[in-house]
């Protein structure tokens, strides 16, 4: 009797321990599924209105809007400039420039300080054209450049400006800009 007994109460643990083991098993497919579509999931962050439209952010890229948006306002902080703001203006255009450039765009950013500073040349930027390539993360602008000296406008002329970035994560980081040359302004 003892046997029989010995034997129905091993029966019983054995199929609760086969029972555990696939509840255990469909549970770790279940959190493998889940571990990969989250990984793999395109990540969005929803930003507050910003004029035209809600803008959205995704790891999937940089949606069209969302460049332009950004281009303008880079526009301004890089193209737009006195005296008087040169400091913050130089480390605002660095704050939003990748780290793997920084080096690079502080020296240029640098040179333009040393030459205004103590000058009373100022200079803004009037948008007329955006030419907006997200794919390739490029965005090109055209309008007028206008210098001033004290208060008296000196030049107005027409110019274009490129701005390269690069998107890791979520985040739109410029990695370049400066005028583009026509083929008149190479041959002069």
């Amino acid at each position: 009797m003892d046997l029989a007994f010995s034997h129905a109460s091993n029966q019983r643990v054995l199929r609760q321990r086969n029972f555990l083991v696939v509840v255990a098993g469909a549970l770790a497919a279940i959190t493998a599924l889940l571990l990969a579509f989250g990984i793999s999931r395109d990540r969005e962050i929803v930003l507050q209105p910003v004029l035209r439209s809600p803008v959205t952010v995704s790891s999937a890229g940089v949606s069209r809007e969302y460049l332009e948006m950004i281009t303008r306002d880079v526009v301004v902080l890089t193209l737009d400039r006195s005296p008087q703001n040169l400091e913050y203006w130089m480390n605002a255009v660095l704050e939003i420039t990748s780290p793997r450039v920084q080096g690079k765009i502080k020296a240029d950013l640098l040179k333009i300080v040393n030459e205004q500073r103590g000058s009373s040349i100022s200079q803004f930027f009037t948008i007329e054209s955006m030419d907006i390539d997200p794919k390739n993360l490029r965005s090109e602008v055209t309008g007028e450049l206008h210098t001033i000296v004290g208060n008296k406008v000196i030049s107005r002329e027409r110019r274009t400006f490129r701005y390269d970035w690069e998107y890791e994560g979520l985040s739109l980081r410029l990695v370049g800009f400066g005028m583009v040359r026509t083929g008149k302004e190479q041959d002069k």
